[in-house]
Protein backbone atom coordinates (compact mmCIF):
# COMPACT_ATOMS: atom_id res chain seq x y z
CA UNK A 1 0.00 0.00 0.00
CA UNK A 2 1.30 3.56 -0.49
CA UNK A 3 3.57 5.44 2.23
CA UNK A 4 3.10 9.08 3.44
CA UNK A 5 5.40 10.71 5.66
CA UNK A 6 3.42 13.53 7.61
CA UNK A 7 4.57 16.59 6.83
CA UNK A 8 5.52 16.35 3.53
CA UNK A 9 3.85 17.50 0.53
CA UNK A 10 4.10 16.71 -3.26
CA UNK A 11 3.95 19.61 -5.75
CA UNK A 12 4.40 20.58 -8.82
CA UNK A 13 8.19 20.32 -8.86
CA UNK A 14 8.47 16.79 -7.49
CA UNK A 15 6.06 15.50 -9.32
CA UNK A 16 8.08 16.70 -12.43
CA UNK A 17 10.84 15.35 -10.91
CA UNK A 18 9.23 11.87 -10.55
CA UNK A 19 7.86 11.97 -14.32
CA UNK A 20 11.25 12.80 -15.74
CA UNK A 21 12.78 10.03 -13.19
CA UNK A 22 10.03 7.65 -14.49
CA UNK A 23 10.59 8.49 -18.06
CA UNK A 24 14.26 7.98 -18.68
CA UNK A 25 13.90 4.30 -17.59
CA UNK A 26 10.90 3.40 -19.22
CA UNK A 27 10.49 6.13 -22.50
CA UNK A 28 13.57 5.11 -23.92
CA UNK A 29 15.71 7.77 -26.16
CA UNK A 30 13.92 10.69 -27.30
CA UNK A 31 11.27 10.35 -30.79
CA UNK A 32 12.44 12.03 -33.66
CA UNK A 33 8.74 11.72 -35.03
CA UNK A 34 7.58 12.82 -32.03
CA UNK A 35 10.18 15.48 -31.05
CA UNK A 36 9.29 17.29 -34.63
CA UNK A 37 5.44 16.94 -33.64
CA UNK A 38 5.79 18.86 -30.96
CA UNK A 39 8.26 21.38 -32.71
CA UNK A 40 6.46 21.81 -35.24
CA UNK A 41 3.01 22.50 -33.29
CA UNK A 42 4.94 25.01 -31.30
CA UNK A 43 5.90 27.09 -34.70
CA UNK A 44 2.79 26.85 -35.79
CA UNK A 45 1.16 28.82 -32.92
CA UNK A 46 -0.73 25.55 -31.35
CA UNK A 47 -1.83 25.47 -27.42
CA UNK A 48 0.84 23.26 -25.47
CA UNK A 49 -1.72 21.03 -24.12
CA UNK A 50 -0.97 17.66 -25.24
CA UNK A 51 -0.80 14.70 -23.57
CA UNK A 52 2.80 13.97 -21.82
CA UNK A 53 5.16 11.55 -23.29
CA UNK A 54 4.43 9.15 -20.20
CA UNK A 55 0.65 9.16 -21.34
CA UNK A 56 1.33 8.74 -24.57
CA UNK A 57 3.06 5.80 -24.06
CA UNK A 58 0.14 4.65 -21.80
CA UNK A 59 -2.23 5.23 -24.92
CA UNK A 60 0.13 3.51 -26.89
CA UNK A 61 0.37 0.60 -25.05
CA UNK A 62 -3.41 0.36 -24.28
CA UNK A 63 -4.31 0.38 -27.94
CA UNK A 64 -1.80 -2.51 -28.44
CA UNK A 65 -3.10 -4.28 -24.80
CA UNK A 66 -6.57 -4.32 -26.67
CA UNK A 67 -5.35 -5.43 -29.83
CA UNK A 68 -7.39 -2.26 -30.98
CA UNK A 69 -7.95 -2.30 -35.13
CA UNK A 70 -10.28 0.79 -35.37
CA UNK A 71 -9.90 3.87 -32.79
CA UNK A 72 -11.78 6.81 -32.51
CA UNK A 73 -9.91 9.87 -30.77
CA UNK A 74 -12.21 12.82 -30.28
CA UNK A 75 -9.67 16.08 -29.70
CA UNK A 76 -6.25 16.04 -32.56
CA UNK A 77 -4.67 19.27 -31.69
CA UNK A 78 -1.44 18.96 -33.12
CA UNK A 79 -1.59 14.59 -33.51
CA UNK A 80 0.93 13.90 -30.97
CA UNK A 81 -1.28 11.25 -28.88
CA UNK A 82 -2.60 10.23 -32.23
CA UNK A 83 0.71 9.20 -33.77
CA UNK A 84 1.41 7.64 -30.09
CA UNK A 85 -1.87 5.56 -30.56
CA UNK A 86 -1.90 5.11 -34.44
CA UNK A 87 1.76 3.30 -33.71
CA UNK A 88 -0.07 0.66 -31.53
CA UNK A 89 -2.23 -0.70 -34.39
CA UNK A 90 -1.67 -3.54 -36.54
CA UNK A 91 -0.36 -2.64 -40.38
CA UNK A 92 -4.53 -2.64 -41.44
CA UNK A 93 -5.61 -1.15 -38.61
CA UNK A 94 -7.38 2.46 -38.63
CA UNK A 95 -7.49 6.00 -36.59
CA UNK A 96 -10.21 8.25 -37.37
CA UNK A 97 -9.70 11.46 -35.65
CA UNK A 98 -11.94 14.64 -35.01
CA UNK A 99 -10.82 18.25 -34.98
CA UNK A 100 -12.25 21.74 -34.79
CA UNK A 101 -9.93 23.71 -36.25
CA UNK A 102 -8.81 23.51 -40.27
CA UNK A 103 -5.30 25.25 -39.51
CA UNK A 104 -4.58 23.23 -36.64
CA UNK A 105 -6.01 19.94 -38.76
CA UNK A 106 -3.11 21.29 -41.26
CA UNK A 107 -0.06 20.87 -38.80
CA UNK A 108 -2.12 17.93 -37.06
CA UNK A 109 -1.43 16.09 -41.22
CA UNK A 110 2.04 17.29 -40.96
CA UNK A 111 2.79 15.61 -38.08
CA UNK A 112 1.48 12.46 -38.83
CA UNK A 113 2.75 12.25 -42.62
CA UNK A 114 6.23 12.79 -41.01
CA UNK A 115 5.36 10.05 -39.18
CA UNK A 116 4.99 7.84 -41.54
CA UNK A 117 1.14 7.23 -40.60
CA UNK A 118 -1.14 9.23 -43.02
CA UNK A 119 -2.25 5.48 -43.77
CA UNK A 120 -3.81 4.90 -40.50
CA UNK A 121 -5.04 8.25 -39.86
CA UNK A 122 -7.72 10.34 -41.39
CA UNK A 123 -8.25 13.48 -39.91
CA UNK A 124 -12.14 14.87 -39.80
CA UNK A 125 -12.51 18.68 -39.55
CA UNK A 126 -15.40 20.30 -37.96
CA UNK A 127 -17.34 20.18 -34.55
CA UNK A 128 -16.75 16.45 -33.66
CA UNK A 129 -20.36 16.31 -32.17
CA UNK A 130 -21.76 16.53 -35.46
CA UNK A 131 -19.26 14.73 -37.41
CA UNK A 132 -19.77 11.87 -34.37
CA UNK A 133 -23.46 12.02 -34.79
CA UNK A 134 -23.13 11.51 -38.72
CA UNK A 135 -21.66 8.29 -38.29
CA UNK A 136 -24.08 5.34 -38.74
CA UNK A 137 -24.41 2.08 -40.17
CA UNK A 138 -21.64 0.04 -40.36
CA UNK A 139 -19.66 2.08 -38.28
CA UNK A 140 -21.91 1.48 -35.15
CA UNK A 141 -20.31 -0.55 -33.00
CA UNK A 142 -17.16 -1.22 -35.02
CA UNK A 143 -14.14 0.68 -32.74
CA UNK A 144 -12.53 -1.15 -30.10
CA UNK A 145 -10.86 2.27 -28.29
CA UNK A 146 -12.22 5.85 -28.04
CA UNK A 147 -9.48 8.50 -26.14
CA UNK A 148 -12.32 11.79 -25.63
CA UNK A 149 -9.01 14.78 -25.18
CA UNK A 150 -11.48 17.94 -26.63
CA UNK A 151 -13.74 20.55 -25.70
CA UNK A 152 -14.91 19.60 -21.87
CA UNK A 153 -18.57 20.74 -21.90
CA UNK A 154 -19.39 18.58 -24.55
CA UNK A 155 -17.87 15.46 -22.65
CA UNK A 156 -21.43 13.82 -22.26
CA UNK A 157 -22.59 14.13 -25.53
CA UNK A 158 -18.55 12.87 -27.38
CA UNK A 159 -19.33 10.31 -24.38
CA UNK A 160 -22.85 8.74 -25.57
CA UNK A 161 -21.44 9.03 -29.27
CA UNK A 162 -18.26 6.78 -28.61
CA UNK A 163 -20.76 4.45 -26.31
CA UNK A 164 -22.52 3.96 -29.87
CA UNK A 165 -19.74 3.73 -31.79
CA UNK A 166 -17.49 1.22 -29.66
CA UNK A 167 -18.12 -2.05 -29.58
CA UNK A 168 -19.33 -4.17 -26.37
CA UNK A 169 -15.78 -4.73 -24.27
CA UNK A 170 -14.09 -1.83 -25.98
CA UNK A 171 -12.69 1.22 -23.96
CA UNK A 172 -13.30 5.01 -23.54
CA UNK A 173 -10.90 7.07 -21.73
CA UNK A 174 -11.28 10.84 -21.10
CA UNK A 175 -8.77 13.41 -20.17
CA UNK A 176 -8.91 16.63 -18.22
CA UNK A 177 -11.75 15.08 -15.25
CA UNK A 178 -10.08 15.76 -11.86
CA UNK A 179 -9.13 19.25 -13.08
CA UNK A 180 -6.64 19.88 -9.72
CA UNK A 181 -9.30 18.73 -7.54
CA UNK A 182 -11.77 21.38 -8.60
CA UNK A 183 -14.18 18.75 -9.74
CA UNK A 184 -14.55 17.47 -6.13
CA UNK A 185 -14.42 20.96 -4.60
CA UNK A 186 -17.93 22.22 -4.85
CA UNK A 187 -17.68 24.69 -2.38
CA UNK A 188 -14.20 26.22 -4.00
CA UNK A 189 -15.57 26.07 -7.44
CA UNK A 190 -18.76 27.86 -6.19
CA UNK A 191 -16.52 30.72 -4.92
CA UNK A 192 -15.21 30.81 -7.98
CA UNK A 193 -18.03 30.91 -10.51
CA UNK A 194 -19.22 33.90 -8.07
CA UNK A 195 -16.07 35.88 -8.11
CA UNK A 196 -17.00 35.78 -12.05
CA UNK A 197 -14.42 33.19 -12.84
CA UNK A 198 -14.99 30.49 -16.01
CA UNK A 199 -16.39 27.29 -14.28
CA UNK A 200 -18.23 25.45 -16.89
CA UNK A 201 -15.52 23.00 -17.46
CA UNK A 202 -15.21 21.69 -13.63
CA UNK A 203 -19.68 21.96 -14.21
CA UNK A 204 -18.94 19.39 -17.13
CA UNK A 205 -16.89 17.37 -14.97
CA UNK A 206 -19.66 16.67 -12.72
CA UNK A 207 -22.08 16.21 -15.28
CA UNK A 208 -19.91 13.50 -17.08
CA UNK A 209 -19.92 11.64 -13.45
CA UNK A 210 -23.53 11.90 -13.03
CA UNK A 211 -24.18 10.24 -16.74
CA UNK A 212 -21.65 7.74 -15.87
CA UNK A 213 -23.14 6.59 -12.65
CA UNK A 214 -26.79 6.59 -14.38
CA UNK A 215 -25.49 4.60 -17.59
CA UNK A 216 -25.96 0.79 -16.96
CA UNK A 217 -23.73 0.04 -20.35
CA UNK A 218 -20.91 1.61 -18.81
CA UNK A 219 -18.76 1.14 -16.22
CA UNK A 220 -16.15 3.45 -15.09
CA UNK A 221 -13.52 4.14 -13.15
CA UNK A 222 -11.13 7.32 -12.29
CA UNK A 223 -7.48 7.06 -12.51
CA UNK A 224 -5.68 10.51 -10.97
CA UNK A 225 -2.77 11.79 -12.69
CA UNK A 226 0.09 13.91 -10.97
CA UNK A 227 2.89 15.43 -12.87
CA UNK A 228 4.73 18.39 -14.16
CA UNK A 229 1.26 20.10 -15.29
CA UNK A 230 -0.33 19.50 -12.14
CA UNK A 231 -3.00 17.03 -10.24
CA UNK A 232 -5.58 15.92 -12.75
CA UNK A 233 -6.84 12.94 -13.86
CA UNK A 234 -8.51 10.26 -16.39
CA UNK A 235 -11.58 8.15 -16.47
CA UNK A 236 -11.50 4.29 -17.87
CA UNK A 237 -15.00 3.43 -19.21
CA UNK A 238 -15.59 0.03 -20.54
CA UNK A 239 -18.46 -0.44 -22.61
CA UNK A 240 -20.39 -3.44 -21.49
Amino acid sequence: MPMFFPGEHAGYDSWAASEAYHAKYLLGEPDAALAFAVENSRKNGLLDIAVSAPQGKYLHLLVRALKAKRVLEIGTLGAYSTIWMARGLPADGKLKTFELNEKTAAVAKENIAHAGLADRVEVVIGPAEKSLAEMKGAEEGSYDFAFIDAFMVNNVTYMKECKRLVESGGVIIVDNIVQNGLVADEARSAALKAAGEETSYIESGRELLQYLQSDPDLEATTVPTADSRGFDGWHFVLRK
